[in-house]
This record gives C-alpha cells, sequence and structure tokens, in this order.
C-alpha cells in the first residue's frame, strides 16, 4: 500500500498566503506575499504535491488568483503536483485550473449540490471532493450553512472522485490535533483514499494519521507557518 502523501497549504487571498482560524475571513493572519516562493521551499524539502485553497473565489466566485495558481504550478513542475480547491463550481472552471497546470482540483459546496458536476469535471481533470463537516453533517458555503446531509452518506454520490478532502471544521486552524477515530471510520468507508485536513499540530499528529489503513495524504498548513515542525520532517514520518 502506498504512502499518504504531505499537502503542504497554501491559502491565498488578495495573492498573500494567509491562514483563517475555522473559516473566517475576520481572523486571518498573514505569513507570506510570495507563494511561489513558499511552495517551491516546500518542494525543495522534499514535498511532491502543493494543496492551494483559493479564499477569494471560494468567498465571491472571482478567480483573481488563478495567475499566482498558474505560476506556482509553472514553478513547481516536473517535481510536484497542485491541488487546488476554493471556488471550483463548474466544469469550466475545472478547465481553466487544469489548463492552468493543477494535476487535481477540489469541488465542494459545488459538488453536494450537484453531484454530476464531479463526473462531468473528472473527465478533464482529476477531482477531489471536498466534504467539510461539522460532528458529521457535511457544510457548504464557506462553512456558513449545513447541507442536511451525513459525512457517511456523502462518499457514495462521488463514484468518480479521485481523492476525498475530509475538514472537521471545528479543528480547522485550532491546533488542537486531528480526528482520528473519524478519520478512520471515513478512509474504511469512503472507497477512494482520504485526505485528512484540520487540527494537524504536531510530527505526533501526523504519525497516528499515517497509521489509518486506506489514508491517502495529510493537509497541514498552520502548524508549517508557525514552525511546529518542516515539510522534510513530516515527509519522513509519512514514510
Amino acid at each position: 500500500m502506498s504512502k499518504p502523501a504531505l499537502y503542504p497549504a497554501i491559502d491565498l487571498r488578495g495573492g498573500h498566503v494567509v491562514r483563517l482560524r475555522q473559516g473566517d475571513y475576520a481572523d486571518e493572519t498573514v505569513y507570506g506575499d510570495d507563494p511561489v516562493a513558499v511552495a517551491t521551499g516546500f518542494v525543495d524539502a522534499g514535498s511532491g504535491w502543493i494543496h492551494i485553497v483559493d479564499l477569494d473565489a471560494a468567498k465571491s466566485g472571482d478567480p483573481v488568483n488563478r495567475p499566482i495558481i498558474q505560476a506556482v504550478a509553472a514553478a513547481v513542475a516536473g517535481r510536484a503536483s497542485v491541488q487546488t480547491g476554493g471556488g471550483v463550481r463548474s466544469v469550466a472552471d475545472a478547465q481553466q485550473l487544469a489548463d492552468a497546470g493543477v494535476t487535481r482540483v477540489v469541488m465542494g459546496s459545488a459538488a453536494i449540490a450537484d453531484p454530476s458536476l464531479v463526473l462531468a469535471a473528472s473527465e478533464i481533470v482529476k477531482v477531489a471532493v471536498g466534504l467539510d463537516h461539522r460532528d458529521g453533517e457535511v457544510a457548504t458555503h464557506g462553512w456558513t450553512q449545513g447541507s442536511g446531509l451525513q459525512l457517511d452518506d456523502a462518499y457514495g454520490l462521488f463514484p468518480s472522485a479521485d481523492v476525498f478532502v475530509i475538514t472537521d471544521i471545528g479543528r480547522d486552524g485550532m491546533l488542537e490535533g486531528p480526528d482520528v477515530e473519524g478519520l478512520t471510520r471515513s478512509a474504511a468507508v469512503a472507497g477512494s483514499p482520504v485526505i485528512a485536513s484540520g487540527g494537524v499540530a504536531t510530527l505526533a499528529d501526523i504519525a497516528r494519521l499515517a497509521e489509518i489503513p486506506g489514508l491517502g495524504g495529510v493537509i497541514t498548513g498552520k502548524a508549517l507557518y508557525e514552525g511546529r515542525f518542516t515539510v522534510a520532517e513530516a515527509v519522513e514520518v509519512l514514510r
């Protein structure tokens, strides 16, 4: 079985590298002004993936950061792959990101609203379905609305999904540790690899996640930017 991959996260807002606490746009920390340099640094340290979230597109639908995403993809081409989410709401969005050099797009709210979008987009580019949940209920629209859909019932709606990105909203940006029990369950029932997102604070957290059968990867952002561990250390633990 292949080892889980590390997905260092770059959240883009207004061209800056930022992090939000629990998705709150009013609670933002800026970590850098050069996303390309941040991404190449992660790849130089051994990461085979970069996970980008376009927060502007997620909020407004306006893909203002797309040139930056294209620049990141070009900078790491041949060494690492780019996975991008935030505001991917149509097949056209998926096509534009594929043209920009992205390997996999993440569809969240749009996928929940219309699962057939994932099937259509999957013919152009690999699609990760982003399932962001509070206590097992999938949330949409930037985590502002409950969908009424339970996590366990969501996986079967997306047979063409390449992977599922599971985010525990209550843990995101809080550095309180991941939901190992819930992720273990998700990995067992999802049918496609699961990527864990939210709450990773330490190398011990990554080691615990690495033991989950069927886990495809681990997204980590804030812990890296706050110097709790390095990409190189995390990659080594996942090996």
